[in-house]
């Protein structure tokens, strides 16, 4: 719709349906054009990581390839120097804290650091402060290993590492005292013995990999402790006993780890260097960190995003331009025939339509002619029907209004012949119902068992005089359901049956005037079908928004067969007790009328014969 409330034209249903279908197709592609070229971009990124990850590797491993070298070329010389450090160890009785640890590296030479490791695991006494209290127990494979040295009776080689912080290598060497309480560690300064072509010279494996990447920022080697190795000077001064936890855990966990700061635009990668060997204690694998920059990746991307957003926008604008012309091209013989019909619907049945190019056109355009030829014709025939059925209205409402009249006139013959049967013959009842009491009292025998009977059809006459009654009353009630006490309603009927046991409480029910019929009905048939020895019930039961009203009695029960049809008009039970019929259906329409429902239960479930539980709902009423 327009702003003015018209209808739009359909050269802009057209336009907007031309604009609507081209501009997903272009956003469309343009999606999947940058996917495309996004995966291209992260792609190249992650193999440049790859190949530098696999860079590191290889440089690390053949680092260690030139340490393997000449490491057994060392084991003699400090073989024998641990004789000097077992002689220093007898000297003082067993005591590490009675030996000259100074004197016995410069017997040794001051290139070699001597170590004491308690039995806990931990450097207790050494020439090497920095060393000093350091806990292998922090390191539960090497502790095992050093344990197992410590506890045999052989000199034990290690690798030639590198040094923490200062990055130089050293050649360690253990061997237990003679009572196996402490190890002997000896660290050999390798620079010292010509070792320095050897130099891991992890700087300039660094330089070589920033070259060789980037969007690599940093790189640091860190030992299976953790702590970083032959830093930079760049970097500043680190302690050597800094401990890297992620390096820690790459180590045991044996496996790499990605951790990515959104905030920085840094991606750091820790990756795995196994250069273990089972012969020697000590693990000379290394832990690598390398942090890597998301700058130019999110740069690229984003001048991708704004590269595509642009084409979007101009192919977009584009579409616009070009479905607003084509439109109106398309719609132009529509709008003619438009006109024409304009023309038609002001009462002009008599102007053709304009014949336009295409052949769906002419036929619409002949058809409309043809529309308006016999629309002229429907016109002439509705005038002259219009009088024929003015005729016909009025007689038909005067027909109707004679028919109501007679109906009225029924109704209330039939009101005075209902009046009429139930008071007169009501009254005459009473009367022989009257005299027969008198003639059961004075008889006896045969003849006093007739009069029963007869006592007893006229009192079936009289209750069925008085539903039929109750009927007329329900039909005719008009009023509105109101507020009523069921508890007062149940106790009033329950007064006049000496059989019935109510503990009830007070509750407002939705009903009317007529709700006691229902209490009569069901208590009377419980007494009456139950027998002289019936117990019967009457429990109130409030459930939500409803109450259920259940009248059990001990009495022969109802048959599963007919339970269901045991609230309908005229349906009767069998037996000699059976009754009108009506009783249950009154109870059933009244209930169904206060909004609720009623049926017939097993007083025991499975059991017919054990008694009949009769239940029904009604509302509750709201609270005042």
């Amino acid at each position: 719709m327009t702003a003015g409330g018209g209808p739009r034209r359909f050269g802009v249903y057209l336009a907007l349906i031309m604009i609507l279908i081209t501009l997903p197709v272009i956003g469309l592609m343009a999606i999947l054009d940058y996917q495309q070229a996004e995966q291209e971009l992260i792609s190249g990124e992650t193999l440049l990581r790859e190949q530098t990850e696999k860079s590191v590797v290889q440089s690390l491993s053949l680092v260690d390839a030139g340490l393997r070298l000449f490491d057994s070329t060392l084991d003699h010389r400090m073989e024998e120097a641990f004789r000097s450090v077992l002689a220093e160890y007898e000297r003082g009785g067993g005591d590490p804290g009675a030996m000259d640890l100074s004197r016995v590296r410069e017997e040794i030479g001051d290139e070699m650091d001597i170590y004491v490791i308690n039995q806990s695991g931990v450097i207790e006494y050494t020439t090497y402060l920095p060393d000093l209290g350091l806990d292998f127990r922090e390191i539960p494979y090497f502790y095992e290993r050093i344990t197992e040295i410590r506890q045999g009776d052989s000199f034990e080689a290690d690798r030639v590492v590198a040094e923490p912080a200062a990055g130089m290598l050293r050649k360690y060497a253990y061997h237990p005292s003679s009572d196996h309480r402490y190890l002997f560690e000896l660290g050999l300064v390798c620079s010292s013995v010509g070792a320095d072509r050897y130099d891991p010279r992890y700087q300039v494996l660094q330089e070589d990999l920033m070259q060789l990447n980037p969007a690599l920022t940093g790189i640091r080697i860190f030992d299976g402790y953790g702590r970083i190795i032959n830093v930079t000077e760049s970097e500043g001064p680190v302690e050597p006993a800094a401990i890297n936890p992620v390096a820690v855990e790459v180590f045991e966990a044996k496996e790499g780890r990605t951790l990515t700061d959104t905030v920085a635009g840094t991606l750091t990668r820790y990756i795995l260097v196994d250069l273990s060997d089972p012969g020697y204690p000590s693990d000379t694998s290394r832990i690598v960190e390398l942090t890597y920059t998301t700058a130019p990746l999110d740069a690229r991307l984003a001048g991708l995003r704004l590269s595509h957003t642009l084409i979007v926008i101009g192919a977009s604008l584009l579409a616009c331009c070009i479905a607003i012309p084509v439109s109106r091209r398309i719609t132009r013989p529509v709008r003619e025939i438009v006109d024409d019909v304009n023309r038609i619907a002001r009462g002009d049945l008599d102007h053709r339509i304009r014949i336009s190019t295409g052949t769906e056109f002419v036929y619409l355009s002949t058809s409309i002619g043809v529309m308006a030829d016999s629309l002229k014709e429907n016109i002439r025939r509705l005038r002259e029907s219009e009088e024929v059925s003015q005729q016909y209205h009025a007689r038909l409402e005067d027909q109707v209004r004679e028919r109501t009249a007679e109906l009225e006139e029924s109704n209330r013959a039939a009101a005075l012949f209902l009046d009429i049967m139930t008071h007169d013959i009501n009254n005459a009842n009473t009367v022989s119902i009257g005299y027969t009491q008198l003639l059961v009292d004075q008889l006896e025998g045969e003849r006093q068992e007739m009069a029963r009977k007869m006592l007893s059809r006229l009192e079936q006459s009289s209750r069925i005089i008085g539903s039929v009654g109750t009927l007329r009353r329900a039909r005719e009630a008009g009023a509105a359901l109101t507020r009523v006490d069921l508890d007062g309603v149940i106790r009033e009927q329950a007064a006049g049956h000496p059989a019935v046991r109510y503990e009830g409480r007070p509750v407002d029910v939705i009903a009317d005037d007529l709700l006691p019929e229902v209490l009569l009905n069901l208590l009377g048939n419980a007494e009456k079908f139950g027998g002289p020895e019936v117990d019967i019930a009457v429990r109130i039961e409030e459930r939500g928004e409803e109450v259920v009203v259940s009248i059990e009695d001990t009495g022969p029960g109802i048959p599963d067969a007919m339970k269901g049809n045991l609230f309908l008009r005229f349906q009767k039970g069998k037996g000699s007790l059976s009754g009108e019929g009506l009783g249950l259906y009154i109870c059933r329409m009244l209930v169904t009328r206060y909004g609720g429902r009623i049926w017939a239960e097993d007083r025991v479930e499975g059991r017919p014969e054990e008694g009949t539980v009769i239940r029904f709902t009604l509302r509750k009423a709201p609270e005042e």
